[in-house]
């Protein structure tokens, strides 16, 4: 039987197959592309927060950037470890490490920026934010992440409730002004945010959720810190879907899970021994989990991050980013 006629006799069939199918995808809409659609909601980019090599950019910017690419990395988020305007970079002007990165192919999706007096109650100066903005555009990021509460709330007890929703109307007012520079503002958490207000039942993580203009400002969400904070990831993203472009990929060592306890008086230097990092996969944190929720969270960004490193530091982040593009984005 020839080619020709295999094809002219199969052509029936397979149009009434094809029939059938496309009845099956009007019931079913997901039909046969549902495991493509669900591979893709996780970022096929993998990124890293460059405050773990912090040491070794101080010592050699350009050869811990090239090390960066080479360990497997296509993003940095930077931090704001910078030197004043004419050397924003480690040394380098922000056109410079723009440069530098395109070298490696590699592009700075987001930048963590100080914002200390801005979100102080009482204070609310805008300087540092408007200069800082500048930097982020000039640098081509998309995103402007505050890093961190101010310094004065770390400890503070009982959870002030006003200065977190100053921080939300703050968070807003920037959001506002970065639109200006075709940025969108973005909070990433530690701890602190968990503990629970005076109702006993809310947190101030859920102000800042609740207060903030999704269409103003979004969050990088720390796994290892939310975990550390006594929070399951996929319940915060079920609480604001969507919310959540950008994590932080960062594991806990097996021997320090326990959770921040939330008690009066407890301060961070209390608890240092009870956080301990590890690289991405050896520790304890169920990642596999938490990426099932991709889709949930509207994560568009990861990003490695290890805060303190007992190896090799460019081996540490080769084994992460090798853990999180073997496995993790396979899911």
């Amino acid at each position: 039987m020839t080619f020709k006629l295999k094809v002219m006799q199969t052509r029936r069939s397979f149009l009434q197959q094809a029939a059938l199918v496309a009845a099956g995808l009007a019931i079913h809409p997901i039909g046969l592309s549902s495991c493509s659609e669900k591979k893709s909601m996780i970022p096929r980019k993998l990124g890293i927060q460059l405050y773990t090599l912090r040491d070794e950019l101080a010592k050699d910017v350009r050869s811990t950037i090239a090390k960066v690419a080479e360990a497997g990395y296509e993003q940095v988020e930077t931090f704001y470890s910078y030197e004043g305007p004419a050397s924003n970079f480690w040394g380098l002007s922000t056109q410079e490490f723009k440069a530098l990165l395109q070298q490696h192919n590699l592009t700075t999706p987001s930048g963590h920026y100080q914002l200390n007096d801005y979100l102080t109650k009482g204070n609310g100066n805008d300087s540092a934010l408007k200069a800082q903005l500048e930097i982020a555009a000039a640098a081509g990021q998309s995103y402007f992440t505050v890093p961190i509460p101010p310094l004065y709330l770390w400890d503070k007890y009982p959870v002030p409730v006003d200065d977190y929703k100053f921080i939300a109307t703050q968070l807003n007012r920037a959001g506002e002004l970065a639109k200006a520079s075709n940025l969108k503002v973005a909070y990433h958490n530690h701890f602190w945010e968990f503990r629970k207000l005076p109702d006993g039942q809310s947190t101030a993580y859920d102000i800042l959720l609740n207060e903030t203009d999704p269409a103003l400002v979004a969050f990088e969400l720390d796994l290892f810190w939310a975990v550390k904070g006594g929070q399951n990831p996929d319940d915060l993203f079920n609480k604001a879907k969507g919310r959540f472009p950008m994590w932080h990929v960062k594991d806990m060592d097996k021997t320090a899970t326990a959770s921040v306890p939330d008690t009066v008086g407890v301060r961070i230097q209390d608890i240092e021994s009870e956080i301990k990092f590890a690289e991405v996969g050896s520790g304890s944190i169920d990642f596999k989990d938490i990426f099932a929720h991709a889709e949930t969270a509207g994560v568009q960004y990861l990003f490695v991050e290890q805060d303190r490193i007992t190896i090799d530091p460019f081996e540490s982040i080769r084994k992460s980013a090798a853990y999180v593009k073997g496995t993790l984005m396979k899911a």
